[in-house]
């Protein structure tokens, strides 16, 4: 059988898991994935961490631990959620290694209540990375207006970061300026550019969600006929900037000092509508130095059935950019849909961290209370907490 993810890969896209939890850690999941399809990273958010807290029992220990201490519920969400990630960095190590340390990363978010405050989240940046404590860690911060000054101090301290919630072109050509700044900002505190990594996560199937919506508002034939468009023609013209800057004499100075390119990560890659092909967020943003991070379903999808018919998107410019003057003449106001879906993006991942805390405060009452319980998810911890390195 042919092995559909491998020619995505050998196309220039690299493949990555959009989840985390305890159970695909301890079961050897994420592992096989790594090993069987080509999965060479990480993503995690607030809402798959809310996920996966509530679904497994494998917290339990580390609940009852954490509640024999005392410690606070914000404090036991950063120990629950880094031991997984740090869990995590470990078992993606062999990508790491073997890309000169280009893959193999994984990702834990900022507080997304912290979004709009730009030293607070440099603060939280630099506690997750300390408290991880692995070299293919991505700390990931929203491409917000205070998110941008965030990313450029981060990168600057030699951390290495995942931008989240970029949904627009001019926020996109902001978010790679706040790179290279970075970048700059670090080499002349003496980093090793070389260690420093970044992508740019684009998001994708919301964008049509959101076009789609007030598309069938509005209701003209004219209007219908571009549903399903706008998300990958925003996408297609997302990775035209990045060729530019990235081509730029700026970027070529930083290159030569070591650095790696920030790449473009289609995010929200999973189609919302059941009419649209399950893979097309992945077969149609086919293109060198690109990621693609994906659910599970997803992943299993391409391997059945997803065609990679070579870069799909650096010959579509054109036909992206008559998209863009199509919506604008039928009376979608892009500008508009950026700004909604950045707002509702932060919103959605608060609303999850609240849910996060939420679940964790009940678990650690029901912990206090029952803490002379047996731990019927304590057996094979050890070797678990010897992996992560301990809450």
């Amino acid at each position: 059988m042919t092995d559909k993810l491998n020619e995505l890969t050998a196309a220039g896209v690299a493949v990555w898991l959009d989840d985390l939890s305890r159970v695909r850690l301890s079961s050897g999941g994420l592992d096989q994935l790594r090993r069987e399809k080509h999965v060479a990273g990480v993503t995690t958010n607030p809402t798959i961490f809310a996920k996966a807290l509530s679904d497994a029992d494998e917290y339990n220990w580390q609940l009852r631990d954490l509640a024999t201490r005392g410690v606070e519920v914000e404090e036991s969400v950063r120990m629950l959620t880094t031991y997984d990630v740090r869990w995590a960095c470990d078992v993606m190590r062999p990508s790491y290694d073997g890309s000169d340390g280009v893959d193999g990363r994984v990702s834990i978010e900022v507080d997304p209540r912290l979004a709009h405050e730009s030293d607070r989240t440099v603060a939280e940046a630099k506690a997750l990375w300390w408290l991880v404590d692995r070299p293919n860690l991505f700390i990931k911060i929203p491409a917000t207006e205070a998110g941008l000054p965030a990313i450029t101090a981060t990168l600057a301290e030699g951390i290495s970061v995942n931008v989240t919630l970029i949904f627009g072109l001019d926020r996109y050509s902001a978010v790679m300026e706040a790179f290279l700044a970075g970048l700059e900002q670090a080499k002349a505190n003496g980093h090793d550019l070389s260690k420093i990594g970044s992508v740019a996560s684009f998001f994708v199937s919301r964008v049509d969600s959101e076009v789609d919506k007030r598309l069938e508002k509005i209701g003209s034939d004219q209007a219908k006929a571009l549903k399903g468009k706008a998300a990958i023609a925003n996408a297609q013209l997302a990775y035209e900037r990045y060729t530019e800057v990235f081509s730029s004499d700026r970027w070529k100075a930083l290159a030569a000092a070591g650095a790696h390119p920030q790449r473009p990560l289609w995010a929200s890659t999973s189609t919302k509508n059941p009419d649209y092909r399950d893979v097309i967020y992945v077969e149609e943003l086919i293109a060198p130095g690109t990621v693609n991070t994906m659910p599970e379903s997803v992943i299993h999808a391409y391997a059945d059935h997803g065609e990679t018919r070579g870069d799909t998107i650096t010959g579509a410019y054109d036909a992206a950019r008559k998209v863009f003057a199509d919506l604008e003449s039928v009376g979608v106001d892009m500008d508009d849909v950026i700004v909604t879906l950045e707002r509702e993006g932060v919103e959605k991942f608060e609303a999850s961290w609240q849910e996060l805390l939420d679940g964790v405060r009940k678990s650690l009452e029901a912990a206090a209370k029952g803490k002379g319980a047996p731990n019927k998810a304590a057996k094979g911890n050890a070797k678990a907490a010897e992996k992560a390195g301990g809450a």
